[in-house]
């Protein structure tokens, strides 16, 4: 997972740095093996047409949530919540830049350790590695 956060508004040049630390982060620069999803929103830097060929050219295959959806919307409204009240809240808030300089340990917490109810109450590195445990379980043993 990569991030941006800004005081200023978010235009494609970001957005398109934001795909190329995502990738990099999760595959090295070899990029993807195979293709990779981005879903975001219908915001304008995200739906242009320079970053959706850019998304393609680095092996994402960009989707948008559907407008006005409830469902996709609540979803994120939940994340933001559980966001806010878990990290936000304890963060100095003193200033933008204080805020912003927290974000990345926060955002690797919620990845790694935090317990999501989707996961059944696990982190998603648990539940990652508690999956392959199930997969090399399930093998017959040479």
């Amino acid at each position: 997972m990569s991030w941006v956060a800004t005081t200023g508004g978010i235009d494609g040049n970001l957005v398109r740095d934001l795909m190329v630390e995502a990738i990099e982060a999760r595959f090295g620069a070899a990029g993807p093996p195979d293709a990779v999803e981005w879903l975001t929103d219908n915001g304008s830097p995200y739906v242009a047409g320079e970053t959706r060929r850019f998304a393609r050219q680095i092996g994402l295959v960009p989707l948008t949530t559907a407008i006005n959806s409830p469902q996709s919307n609540g979803m994120a409204e939940s994340f933001v919540k559980t966001f806010r009240r878990d990290y936000v809240a304890r963060m100095d808030r003193s200033d933008a830049a204080t805020v912003l300089r927290q974000l990345s340990a926060a955002f690797e917490h919620y990845n790694e350790v935090h317990p999501h109810s989707a996961l059944k109450m696990l982190s998603p590195r648990m539940f990652r590695r508690r999956a392959v445990e199930l997969r090399l379980a399930a093998c017959p043993e040479m």
